[in-house]
């Protein structure tokens, strides 16, 4: 099973740059889908980003494209989330998850087809 940590959140100014990171440990992180979710107060759970197993294949929902870049380091068994000119909007708990994937190229486009959860990470941009 896959324990999943992220760090990284905080206070920013609207136009401004975070970069979160997601630390996993038992399991092979290598075998497993990657991706981000976002939670705001009162809004269903979504999509933010998802990188297959390999980091060759990447997907991102339509109102971060441009500014945010999901990557992966096999190596060290972490996922980030670079989220550059951040909006007010995009105020959220991030989540980071993981999904069992059958190929190296298979992105996980959808909250229920992951599997593994981190706690969270709270960020908020001032306006």
């Amino acid at each position: 099973q896959v324990q999943l940590v992220e760090s990284g959140g905080g206070l920013v100014q609207a136009g401004g740059s975070l970069r979160l990171s997601c630390a996993a440990s038992g399991g092979t992180f290598s075998s497993y889908a990657m991706g981000w979710c976002r939670q705001a107060p009162g809004k269903e759970r979504e999509i933010v980003a998802g990188i297959s197993r390999s980091g060759g294949s990447t997907y991102y929902t339509d109102s971060v494209k441009g500014r945010f870049t999901v990557s992966r380091d096999n190596a060290k068994n972490t996922v980030y989330l670079q989220m550059n000119s951040l909006k007010p909007e995009d105020t959220a708990v991030y989540y980071c998850a993981a999904s069992a994937a059958a190929n190296n190229y298979y992105v996980t486009r959808n909250v229920p087809g992951y599997d593994y959860w981190g706690q969270g990470t709270q960020v908020t941009v001032s306006s």
